[in-house]
């Protein structure tokens, strides 16, 4: 329990170091954005206590918010997809999750990619929608959901295959 508590401590610390000292000076484009940190949420053990993935992710995007000046949008993103990631995991991973034995370093490729998928889909949304909240400028809330999206699946997906460990 101490090690996959260390572990997690460790996982919050450097990703939001990551994030705050380069990646949030990166903008392609104008609105091509990566935000990884939310690997935290996304990696977060099944079988812990789901008042702790909220509260963390709630302080994960509170931190996001205070280094970013951005007024709790990434801290409402955060709890929202700490809160459905239940329904994300059935629906990716189906009766691995009811059963509580999902490891990521060993489900096969496309449920990852599914889960990751509809996690910052959802995230990036929340973000967006927040972010700009006017309805006239919808299409550019969709288009920088969709590539922001795009580009922080690509590297929460390098990030996981890099760092995973090999089953033995």
């Amino acid at each position: 329990m101490n090690n996959i508590l260390s572990i997690n401590s460790i996982r919050f610390v450097v990703l939001i170091l990551i994030q705050v000292l380069m990646l949030n000076n990166i903008n392609f484009f104008g609105y091509i954005n990566p935000y990884p940190y939310i690997l935290f949420i996304i990696l977060f053990p099944v079988k812990s206590n789901r008042a702790l993935i909220i509260l963390s992710g709630f302080l994960l995007g509170l931190i996001i918010d205070m280094f970013l000046d951005s007024g709790g949008i990434h801290a409402a993103a955060c709890v929202f997809i700490a809160y459905v990631r239940p329904v994300v995991l059935k629906f990716s991973f189906g009766t691995m999750y009811e059963h509580h034995n999902i490891k990521f370093s060993v489900v096969e490729f496309g449920s990852k990619i599914t889960y990751i998928t509809l996690l910052v889909i959802l995230h990036h949304i929340i973000l967006f929608s927040l972010e700009i909240f006017s309805l006239p400028r919808i299409i550019f809330v969709l288009q920088k959901t969709l590539f922001s999206s795009i580009f922080t699946i690509l590297l929460c997906m390098t990030i996981t295959i890099i760092f995973s460990r090999q089953p033995k």
